[in-house]
């Protein structure tokens, strides 16, 4: 029986989010938390992978408790169980601290019932970096496929998967042995509005909620903190963008106008390089 665990993550809505002016950082309470955008996308491929070869789709995520939420909205798309890791121990983790608490919790899921294909979405709106999904795969030791746009075939009896990558000039064809990692674009796919019958299901539903305790073999220095060797030593909001000149007159007058910004411009390069 196929086994798709999608890795899912609870973000800020960064469309609505502010700074604090005084520290510089991000006030998380200005903004609601959501499902982050690209993991709704990796959900519902699971969830289209399922429809067509059968299977189970599992969620898991690593966050404070209210994350349960996250994984509520991805029963609602349609997954059949969830998965999140919450313990202070995780507080203050970067990509390399948490891809290893994933890792950990993956290869419990994985003695439940094997995995065979690990979707990601892309990256995560309050990040950006896209580096979690690839380092699950190199700790698994399994083949990362990233900017995937297209999932062309699971062919689990014979053990590949056949995908497209995104470039920047059109797609790439990749075969893969299974299992593997994807992480896919937000084009593979539109999430649809979930059915009364997931909405309901989803209210009810309680997802297995594990510790640091309640992982195997668990190297507590590569959690959190201790094992995030990113530094961040400073943020800022960028400034607002200066309004434009407009150009008036008639349009002689117009390319005139138009000829000096672009001479002033140039000239301003020419300094910059020397």
């Amino acid at each position: 029986m196929l086994h798709i665990v999608a890795c899912i993550k609870q973000v800020p809505d960064t469309k609505i989010i502010k700074m604090n002016p005084k520290t510089n950082t991000m006030d998380r309470a200005s903004a609601p938390a959501i499902l982050n955008p690209y993991d709704a996308h990796a959900v519902e491929e699971a969830v289209r992978l399922r429809a067509r070869y059968g299977g189970v789709v599992s969620v898991l995520t690593m966050g404070p408790p209210p994350a349960v939420k996250a994984i509520k909205k991805c029963i609602e798309i349609g997954a059949d169980e969830g998965y999140m890791i919450t313990d202070r121990a995780f507080a203050g983790a970067d990509t390399l601290a948490t891809s290893y608490a994933l890792t950990k919790a993956l290869e419990k899921i994985a003695t439940i019932r094997p995995i065979d294909l690990i979707i990601c979405g892309k990256m995560t709106i309050d990040g950006d970096t896209g580096q979690v999904g690839p380092g699950i795969a190199r700790r698994l030791d399994i083949p990362p496929l990233t900017s995937v746009n297209k999932v062309v075939e699971i062919n689990q009896d014979e053990g590949y998967a056949i995908v497209h990558r995104k470039l920047e000039d059109g797609y790439e064809v990749i075969r893969s042995t299974l299992p593997c990692l994807l992480s896919v674009e937000k084009e593979i796919n539109e999430v649809p509005y979930s059915p009364l019958p997931n909405m309901l299901r989803a209210a009810r539903y309680q997802p297995h909620i594990w510790s640091v305790n309640d992982l195997p073999d668990i190297d507590r220095p590569q959690l959190g903190l201790k094992g995030s060797p990113t530094i961040v030593s400073s943020v800022w909001a960028p400034a607002k963008p200066q309004g434009g000149t407009m150009l008036e007159g008639t349009a002689q007058d117009q390319v005139q106008q138009l000829l000096n910004v672009l001479l002033e411009r140039r000239e301003l390069l020419e300094v910059g390089r020397s």
